[in-house]
């Protein structure tokens, strides 16, 4: 599948529908734009949220493992 596009004014390409569909594309998808000895190259991206711990939710990890132990413990 090959398509013609044009970069507007502020820089941005709109991906032909085919192409979202045929890639599973979907609005606010996040994509890698890279450059390669063929030319660009652009992929899909894939995004892992992260949690930054606070001390309270620590501490709940904590007492999860407690009470964990705890049932564990009963069942022998």
């Amino acid at each position: 599948m090959r398509r013609k596009v044009t970069i507007n004014a502020r820089g941005v390409i709109t991906i032909p529908a085919a192409f979202r569909q045929a890639f599973g594309l979907e609005p606010h998808d996040e994509l890698i734009l890279e450059d390669t000895e063929h030319g660009i190259l652009l992929r899909p991206a894939v995004s892992v949220p992260i949690e930054i711990y606070t001390e309270d939710r620590v501490a709940e990890f904590s007492s999860d493992e407690e009470a964990i132990g705890e049932r564990l413990g009963k069942a022998e």
